[in-house]
């Protein structure tokens, strides 16, 4: 059944989210004493395009955090290189490795700083977003932390010796701010060749999970449980542009929401974190991807 993997799917996306906003908030809360640039969710291309969670990039070295965000107890493998997570249930589950991804992510910046002429170390690290993640086996070559210790981390760093200066920093920096393609994931709905009508629509209730909240003048009513909700539309718009992407009009907005009133539906996207376009009767709103706000 493909309704389990979409829900997983969709679990995966926003857990990945929410752990890539942790180590953002943690970098953000603590000072550095060095000359530093951070970027998140940074795609670049060298032969072939690549994307880091988190790029720390100083006169000293470049460090690039890769974020997972996933329960249970982890092992990681070399041979070949896999992620194996076991739940508390016993169900085993295989991953792409982490500490190959970000060790392929290092090769493709140097590559990367080559072409522009720039020549610092660059560190590769896995980032586990939340303690509770338990590693029975970790990496041999990649060092793997917790967001609070990342900080720590980058000041054992700073005994390195300079590699450049401000201005090649600035320098650095244009590049890669102008060289960064957005990352849009590939629709759920074409991933498994589903039909826009075969999903069920609605907002779930964020305490019992019934599909079909009811607005009202404040937010949002479960016929099921009772409960309200000034913000249960948030993860279902979400949900929207992850499953189907592109962009989403006034009529997708209240056909997904069960929404009657334009009115509402257009009060509701104006006051999300959208983009937009076109005129009042023809625009359109989309997602940036990159935007870690949207998602906490």
């Amino acid at each position: 059944m493909l309704l389990p993997t979409i829900t997983s799917k969709l679990a995966s996306a926003e857990a990945g989210i929410a752990g890539e906003s942790r180590v953002a908030d943690v970098l953000l809360r603590n000072s550095f004493s060095i000359e530093h640039r951070i970027f998140h969710d940074l795609s670049l291309t060298s032969g072939t395009q690549f994307q880091m969670d988190t790029l720390f990039s100083t006169r000293l070295f470049a460090l690039i955090l890769e974020v997972k965000n996933i329960s249970g107890i982890l092992e990681f493998r070399e041979n070949p290189p896999q992620l194996i997570r076991t739940k508390l249930d016993g169900t085993i589950d295989g991953f792409d490795c982490p500490a190959a991804q970000v060790e392929r992510n290092v090769i493709l910046l140097k590559e990367y700083l080559s072409q522009v002429g720039v020549d610092i170390p660059i560190i590769g690290v896995v980032v586990l977003a939340y303690p509770k993640q338990i590693v029975k086996v970790a990496p041999t070559r990649t060092k793997v932390l917790f967001p609070n210790l990342v900080p720590q981390y980058i000041k054992t760093l700073y005994p390195l010796p300079q590699k450049i200066d401000v201005k090649t920093l600035d320098f650095l920096t244009s590049q890669l701010l102008e060289s960064h393609q957005p990352y849009i994931p590939k629709p759920i709905c074409e991933i498994y060749d589903i039909l826009k009508h075969d999903f069920r629509t609605g907002v779930a209730c964020p305490s019992c999970g019934f599909l079909g909240m009811i607005k009202y003048k404040k937010g949002w009513v479960c016929s099921h449980c009772k409960i309200t909700n000034k913000s249960a539309h948030i993860k279902a718009i979400k949900d929207w542009f992850l499953l189907y992407g592109g962009k989403m009009t006034n009529k997708d907005c209240r056909e997904f929401l069960h929404l009657e009133k334009p009115q509402t539906a257009t009060r509701i996207l104006q006051g999300m974190n959208l983009s937009s376009e076109g005129t009042y009767r023809n625009r359109t709103y989309q997602i940036n991807f990159s935007e870690l706000e949207f998602y906490r």
